[in-house]
């Protein structure tokens, strides 16, 4: 096996469907190894763990059970949650006797509501595979529904930026946008932009300062946002700026360096994309974090080329693909000192994730929010709708976003 790392698709499909506030969906990663590299994990292993309803699936009857199972071994974790008015809500659900299979438990689905599914699974030989899902459940006819990022009373990192996914497109942009609004304590101006006629993002002209509270007020019930479709939510979100910590990876030195409240406090060894496929270039933001994932080339378009199913200490950054995360099948001598991946950028770690190594470290201490900026790479600047992206788009060009004039 070669010291390569993880890889991801160069694909450029702009974030304007379900991903950005269904936070975690199709949490596949677009990572792969080198030369169609696949896991040494059995067949069965690698396509374990079958949650229905299936990733990314809209609509989703009201009444359905959530199922996971696996085809052997055993289910190791099955956490499931549902986003709700004051944060994520456990689903309950139990085990089955053989252990392959978990069913969730008591209240069937909710409607308009999204969920996510963490599972992981270990097969006969001890290795473990792991798979992270989201859905969301039917909307009423002719209703609007926005879901939304970050979560009520999250504490989230300077980079954060609030994005509304809504079930249906929206034509009447302007009455909608006067129906959400987002304000800070302390006070500054925070403007709205719309990408496509499903997402409208809101952010200040610099990343917040560390203790901001933010409060997002959702008005939308009764607002006519399409001939025949009118709003139903009618809530009030508050979530609280932490720490200021910011990371700049340098492709070209093939390092990390970690500044909190703008002093430098870690530069980690790190392997980024390599030249024919490079990482983005740009300011990108945390959006999800998982203590392990599985990468199948098969979401983001390589089939069956590869399937890992634990990478460890996992940070996504793009919707695309781009993630940060620990990798534990390069020699030592790599980080630092060549770019080896498809795009993913590397830090040294152990199988199963050791929270000593700098993959462990670091992603202990990263927040959701938190800004993670790459230069001096070949590639070109992330686009503003991949992920959280809205920070490489001027401020005046942002204002042109708006619906409201």
């Amino acid at each position: 096996m070669t010291n390569r790392s993880l890889t991801h698709r160069r694909t450029r499909r702009s974030w304007t469907t379900a991903v950005p506030l269904l936070t975690g969906a199709a949490l596949l990663a677009g990572c792969q190894g080198p030369g169609g590299w696949t896991s040494d994990a059995p067949r069965s292993a690698r396509e374990a763990v079958r949650v229905l309803p299936a990733d990314g699936a809209r609509g989703v009857p009201a009444g359905r059970r959530i199922e996971v199972r696996v085809p052997d071994g055993r289910l190791e974790r099955v956490e499931v949650t549902r986003a709700g008015d004051t944060g994520s809500e456990p689903v309950p659900g139990r085990l089955t006797p053989d252990g392959l299979g978990w069913r969730s438990a008591g209240t069937p689905l909710a409607l308009a509501s999204r969920y996510t599914v963490e599972a992981v699974a270990v097969d006969g030989q001890g290795r473990r595979t792991a798979r992270h899902t989201s859905f969301t459940t039917y909307v009423p006819a002719h209703r609007l529904v926005g879901f939304f990022r970050p979560e009520h009373r999250s504490t989230v990192g300077t980079g954060m930026i609030v994005s509304f996914d809504f079930n249906r497109p929206v034509r009447d942009r302007a009455a909608v946008e006067r129906a959400l609004s987002v304000t800070a304590r302390p006070a500054v101006r925070i403007a709205p932009h719309w990408f496509g006629d499903r997402r409208l993002d809101f952010r200040p002209r610099a990343p917040w300062q560390p203790g901001t509270e933010v409060t997002m007020a959702l008005r939308l019930r009764d607002v006519r946002a399409a001939p025949g479709v009118y709003g139903i939510q009618h809530k009030t979100v508050r979530f609280r700026i932490g720490r200021d910590r910011t990371s700049v990876v340098d492709a070209a030195a093939h390092t990390m360096t970690v500044r909190s409240a703008g002093r430098p406090v870690a530069t980690l060894p790190v392997t980024a994309g390599d030249q024919d496929n490079p990482t983005y270039n740009g300011r990108m933001v945390i959006l999800e974090r998982h203590p392990m994932t599985r990468m199948d080339g098969g979401t983001v378009g390589f089939g069956g080329e590869y399937d890992i199913p634990d990478v460890p200490h996992a940070l996504r950054l793009t919707t695309s693909g781009t993630f940060l995360h620990g990798n534990y099948w390069a020699s030592r001598n790599t980080f630092g000192a060549a770019n080896t991946s498809h795009g993913c950028v590397g830090l040294r770690d152990e199988q199963g994730g050791s929270p000593d190594t700098p993959a462990g470290w670091f992603y202990r201490t990263s927040l959701v929010g938190d800004i993670v900026e790459v230069v001096r790479s070949r590639e070109t600047t992330v686009a503003p709708d991949n992920g959280l992206g809205g920070w490489n788009m001027p401020w005046s060009a942002w204002l042109r976003g708006s619906a409201v004039r």
